[in-house]
C-alpha cells in the first residue's frame, strides 16, 4: 500500500444493515484535514456515527456526496501527504463505463463497483481475465490479479465480503475482555486473533491466534475488513495508537464495541474504535472520540468530552462537563469534579480525587487529592 496516502473506509454500524446513509459531509476534495477531525456522519435505522480522520492529510478521491447510500468496507477517500497525490484507480464508483486508456486502445467495460489499479487492469487484459471474476469492494492490485491467474490460488481468493466478520488485535488481558464483550454484544463473528508475541495456534479463551501483523494483508485479501484494537496501551499510549495506524494502513476499519449491559443515553455520540465495557454509564450529550476506552463500571456524566484514545479505567467517576484530553489515562476509582479539564497525555493514579484542572503530561499519584 502507498505509504504517502491513508485509505479511509466506511465502517459497519449495524451487521443487519451493511449500508448506511451519509447524512452530512464535513470535507471536500482537496481539503486539508487534521487527525481527529470529522470527515462525515453516517446513519442507519438504528445508529449514527462519525467517521474520524486518523491522520493529517489532504482529502483525495472523495467518492460520495451528502445523501449517498454507502456499503460498509468501501473506500470513502484517501488522506494524502500532498495535494497532488492521486490513487491509481480506474473505477471507484458503482457505475459501468468503457475504458480506453490502455496501451492497446481496446475498450474494456469495468464491472459495476469494481475498483482496480491501472497496472492490475493491464495485467488482467493481457491475460484475458474475465473482470467479473474479481471481487467488488477491495482495491484490486497487480498481486491480486496474479493470484487469480494462478489456478492453484483461485479457490482461496474467491470470497464474499462478510461485514460481520472481525479480527481482534492483541491476545492479552485486555484482549480477553474485548473478546467477551464482542461475544456478549452478538454483533460480530470473531475470525481470530492477531498478536505479535503469541505463537500461532494458541487459544485465548477459545479464539485461535492466527499470527503476527504480517498476516494482515492475507486477512484483508480474504475479505475481512473489521478489526478491534485490543492493545490497552497502559503506561504507553503510543503502542495503542501505532496499532490503530497499522490497521488503517492495511485497510481495516475499527467499529465501536459496546457491552449490552452498558447504559448509554440516546444523545451520546460514540466514534469508531470506541470500547465500552460492562455496566459503564454514558450520560446525556457525552462525546467520545476515536479509540476511547470506557472500562467496567465507569461513570461518564452528562456533557463530558473524551478526546481520542483517552482511557477511563474501571470504577472511575467523571462528573458533568469533564473534558479528558487526547491519550490521557484515568486510573481505577478516580473521581473528577464538575467541569474539570484534564490535559493531553496526563496520568491519574488509582483512587485520586481531582478538584481542579490538570495540565498536559501531568502525573497525579495514586490516592492523591489534586491539588494537594
Amino acid at each position: 500500500m502507498d505509504s504517502s496516502a491513508l485509505p479511509v473506509s466506511i465502517p459497519l454500524l449495524n451487521p443487519n444493515e451493511p449500508e448506511a446513509r451519509i447524512v452530512s459531509l464535513a470535507v471536500e476534495e482537496g481539503q486539508f484535514i487534521h487527525a481527529g477531525e470529522v470527515l462525515c456522519t453516517l446513519e442507519t435505522t438504528k445508529s449514527t456515527a462519525e467517521v474520524i480522520a486518523e491522520s493529517d492529510g489532504f482529502v483525495i478521491g472523495l467518492n460520495f456526496t451528502k445523501g449517498d447510500t454507502v456499503q460498509a468496507g468501501v473506500q470513502l477517500c484517501f488522506l494524502a501527504k500532498t495535494k497532488d497525490w492521486q490513487p491509481e484507480v480506474v473505477e471507484l464508483s458503482g457505475t459501468p463505463r468503457n475504458d480506453k486508456s490502455s496501451a492497446e486502445g481496446i475498450e474494456t467495460e469495468i464491472p459495476v463497483g469494481l475498483r482496480i489499479s491501472q497496472p492490475a487492469l493491464n495485467l488482467a487484459k493481457s491475460n484475458n481475465l474475465d473482470l467479473s471474476k474479481l471481487p467488488v469492494g477491495p482495491l484490486v492490485t497487480e498481486n491480486l490479479v496474479r493470484d487469480y491467474l494462478d489456478e492453484s490460488k483461485l479457490k482461496v481468493m474467491e470470497f464474499n465480503f462478510n461485514p460481520a466478520e472481525i479480527i481482534v488485535y492483541g491476545g492479552g488481558g485486555h484482549g480477553k475482555s474485548v473478546i467477551d464483550t464482542i461475544r456478549a454484544q452478538g454483533t460480530y463473528q470473531i475470525h481470530g486473533i492477531v498478536d505479535d508475541g503469541l505463537k500461532p495456534g494458541t487459544l485465548v479463551i477459545g479464539i485461535p491466534v492466527l499470527g503476527s501483523s504480517e498476516i494482515l494483508p492475507d486477512l484483508h485479501a480474504q475479505g475481512i475488513r473489521q478489526a478491534v484494537n485490543a492493545v490497552g496501551g497502559i503506561g504507553d499510549i503510543s503502542s495503542r495508537i501505532k496499532i490503530f495506524q497499522l490497521l488503517a494502513e492495511q485497510g481495516f476499519v475499527c467499529p465501536a464495541v459496546i457491552h449490552p449491559s452498558a447504559v448509554i443515553e440516546g444523545s451520546a455520540v460514540i466514534s469508531p474504535g470506541v470500547q465500552v465495557f460492562p455496566h459503564a454509564y454514558l450520560g446525556s450529550d457525552v462525546n467520545l472520540g476515536f479509540g476511547v476506552i470506557v472500562n467496567t463500571g465507569a461513570v461518564v456524566s452528562h456533557d463530558c468530552r473524551l478526546d481520542d484514545y483517552a482511557n477511563v479505567s474501571p470504577g472511575a467517576l467523571l462528573a458533568g462537563g469533564v473534558r479528558i484530553g487526547k491519550g490521557s489515562l484515568i486510573g481505577m476509582g478516580v473521581t473528577i469534579n464538575l467541569g474539570v479539564t484534564i490535559g493531553e497525555n496526563a496520568r491519574l493514579g488509582n483512587s485520586a480525587t481531582i478538584k481542579t484542572n490538570v495540565a498536559d503530561n501531568t502525573i497525579v499519584r495514586a490516592g492523591m487529592i489534586w491539588p494537594d
